[in-house]
């Protein structure tokens, strides 16, 4: 039988490209541990098309969307609601039906990045002082994740002085304290208690580096948002020396079990989605 059998509710990624997204595997296990009849699939969307995805989502009845670049923005600002971090992002990576028939954009970056360090390094960014590297839309997500989770400083770092200005001021938007967001140098590394790579620099076959590793010392924690590989250059460089260093695969695992939650009402089964994931 071609398509998913009669009855059984659809789900998807969106975005371009897609062909390798392991979101569906990590998906269509959650829904199998759960007994949720649903399948989830991918679609690959082009650029300038999100708002008709959101059209066809409406006339086809899915059960919710994952969205990935380069469509986050434009979703965001098609859906008929939203939450404030999405408002102020201007991007949604989650697309939840409404009962009444509308669409509601959501962000899981910004929780899934923090239940990732958790689960990865067992710490939380409250009262920490964070040196993130990138100015680009996940960056800007991390960015409100650390802040709304009570860091303390988050100095952005970045090439283009204009995007860390924006994404301290998403800092600072989503802060519990009052103004942890700032444009940071190359020097804030060395302070800092946990270091991010929110930028695609190793991801592929990209063997460059976000920053020279000899910035970090032993007893930080480095995340690298990337897992495509696992290891890339930086992070292998920064185990040989000693450093606590982790891969984006978790964030992956945490943003999906938010998004399955808010489709389904039911617990997303983590370890599962972690085992699919390739852990």
């Amino acid at each position: 039988m071609l398509g998913p059998e009669p009855g059984r509710r659809v789900a998807a990624v969106i975005g371009d490209p897609v062909r390798h997204s392991r979101s569906p595997a990590v998906h269509n296990a959650a829904f199998a541990a759960t007994g949720i009849d649903w399948v989830f699939t991918a679609f690959e969307v082009p650029a300038g098309k999100g708002a008709a995805a959101l059209e066809a989502m409406r006339v086809l009845g899915l059960g919710g969307l994952s969205v990935t670049m380069p469509l986050k923005a434009e979703v965001a600002a098609a859906a008929d609601t939203a939450d404030a971090e999405v408002e102020v992002l201007a991007a949604s990576n989650c697309i939840v039906p409404r009962g009444d028939g509308g669409l509601h954009a959501a962000n899981t970056d910004t929780t899934g990045f923090v239940a990732a360090l958790g689960a990865d390094a067992g710490i939380s960014p409250e009262g920490l002082r964070v040196a993130l590297m990138g100015g680009g839309g996940a960056a800007r997500a991390v960015a409100w994740g650390l802040a709304a989770a009570g860091a303390a400083d988050v100095a952005v770092i970045n090439r283009t002085s204009a995007k860390a200005e924006a994404a301290a001021s998403i800092a600072d938007a989503a802060s519990r304290s009052g103004r942890p967001g700032r444009v940071g140098t190359m020097d804030d590394i060395a302070a800092a208690d946990i270091v991010v790579n929110a930028t695609s620099v190793g991801m592929g076959a990209d063997t460059s580096m976000p920053c020279d590793p000899a910035l970090l010392r032993t007893g930080q924690v480095a995340v690298d948002l990337v897992y495509e590989p696992l290891e890339t250059a930086w992070l292998a460089s920064l185990r040989r020396r000693g450093i606590e260093a982790h891969n984006g695969l978790s964030m992956l695992v945490y943003q999906a079990a938010a998004a399955f939650e808010l489709w389904t009402g039911t617990e997303a089964p983590v370890e599962v989605m972690r085992r699919a994931a390739g852990r």
